[in-house]
């Protein structure tokens, strides 16, 4: 794993992110999702993260956790970006790589 993220940093290459699972919250007609779900495809070929993509309004429990709060991105269970995906953070967030034996953002 390491030797390959140095070749591939050497060829300028982003190294792959398996290590991390996003999960999209999101609802039909929501503009901000949009926008959202494109920041997080172009990042995702990029990097080659996990993606799932969550409608609420499939789910009771989470209309009434995110109600009209979308999207929320959590990344590995852990709540990263709510109404918007900050380009720089999503950026730094997939830059950090974790130290050996250290659990996964």
């Amino acid at each position: 794993m390491f030797l390959s993220g140095l070749f591939d940093w050497l060829r300028g290459r982003p190294a792959r992110r398996d290590d991390l699972h996003f999960v999209l919250y999101t609802r039909t007609g929501c503009h901000l999702c949009d926008v959202a779900r494109a920041t997080l495809d172009d990042a995702r070929r990029r990097h080659g993260f996990p993606l799932e993509v969550v409608d609420i309004d499939a789910v009771p429990e989470l209309v009434e956790r995110y109600g009209t709060c979308v999207p929320v991105v959590t990344v590995n269970g852990r709540l990263r970006f709510r109404g918007a995906v900050n380009k720089v953070l999503l950026a730094r967030l997939l830059a950090v790589r974790p130290a050996s034996g250290d659990t996964p953002l």
